[in-house]
């Protein structure tokens, strides 16, 4: 896979190596860990999603006017009517009720726990589906290499990312999805590559991969009811915690660590580049979080700002329409 690419590092032959395998024992146990944080967070996505359905109970509810509910057989955990939600899921009521994220609610009704919420809601089958196969499939290897806390700090923190840019410019709709983290472990993964840009080899094809599968994604998000300004949220905001989080030691740094009198003049854990890429980020960050959030609760409207924004999460054609 292309991931292998991006994921392969550069050792040196142990068979003509001086240093002994147990160091390099010490080093692959510092870096592999067994992933239960993903899995967790998949098995709570889908847990909420059978109870927004439960909630839901579609055949209560439901008034007609929009056709009958889908997949009947469920009982109360049938569908919304096609012409309303063609992802088979809950109505928009339920999923308001239940958290969804709504820029009017956060800032007049100080309802600011929906930018945290909205992250664990989907708007349907398919978008659940889709959704959770993106987080095993990024999430699990990320988590294998750097562990839980570090992955779990991005997703969340990333998904916040996200959902406050969209406050700030979609007002007028609801906004539900993990898209936002999702991105977000995206964008670390192009910062890891970054920052730990020595110890990889093949390069230019790891980043060529990961940018194409960037690029994709994000012309996805301007088509019509894609929340795009959330993926660019969560993807900038896994992208400077990436640079803060997940540097690799220098080559040879764990080795040098762990050979008899290994700590007597030890060079410094990280290059130079390394740690100024941290610092920057770490000031981004406070800075991006704090002017936005401002913003978000002052009830300014982004796109009074920015005339153009508007296009980066939509663009009309002769096949449909933004509005």
């Amino acid at each position: 896979m292309a991931r292998q690419d991006i994921e392969s590092r550069e050792v040196k032959n142990r068979g003509n190596s001086s240093i002994s395998s147990s160091t390099y024992v010490i080093e692959d146990t510092e870096t592999q860990w067994t992933s239960w944080l993903v899995p967790m967070f998949v098995v709570a996505n889908i847990a909420v999603f059978i109870v927004v359905m439960y909630i839901n109970n579609c055949p209560k509810h439901n008034d007609g006017l929009e056709g009958k509910c889908v997949a009947r057989f469920l009982e109360r955990f049938s569908f919304q009517p096609l012409r309303e939600n063609p992802l088979f899921g809950p109505s928009a009521a339920t999923l308001e009720k239940m958290g969804a994220l709504e820029s009017t609610k956060v800032v007049n009704k100080h309802q600011a726990w929906r930018l945290i919420t909205c992250i664990w809601l989907h708007a349907g089958v398919f978008h659940l589906l889709a959704n959770m196969l993106c987080l095993v499939f990024i999430g699990i290897r990320l988590e294998q290499q750097f562990g839980f806390v570090r992955i779990g700090v991005i997703y969340l923190v990333s998904g916040f990312g996200g959902s406050v840019l969209s406050s700030l410019f979609i007002q007028n709709n609801i906004s539900v999805g993990a898209s936002g983290s999702l991105f977000g472990l995206l964008g670390a993964m192009l910062s890891e590559l970054f920052t730990n840009w020595t110890i990889y080899t093949n390069k230019a094809m790891a980043l060529a991969t990961l940018l194409v599968i960037i690029v994709i994604n994000f012309g996805i998000g301007i088509l019509p009811h894609v929340n795009n300004f959330a993926h660019i949220g969560g993807f900038l905001t896994g992208f400077l915690l990436g640079f803060v989080l997940l540097p690799r030691p220098k080559y040879g740094w764990l080795e040098q660590r762990n050979l008899p009198g290994g700590s007597i003049g030890l060079s410094s854990k990280y290059k130079t580049y390394q740690y100024v890429l941290w610092i920057v980020s770490v000031v981004l960050l406070i800075a991006g979080f704090t002017i936005a959030l401002v913003m978000l609760f002052r009830g300014v409207n982004a796109n009074d700002r920015c005339h153009w924004c508007h296009y980066l999460n939509c663009v009309s054609t002769s096949r449909w329409k933004c509005d």
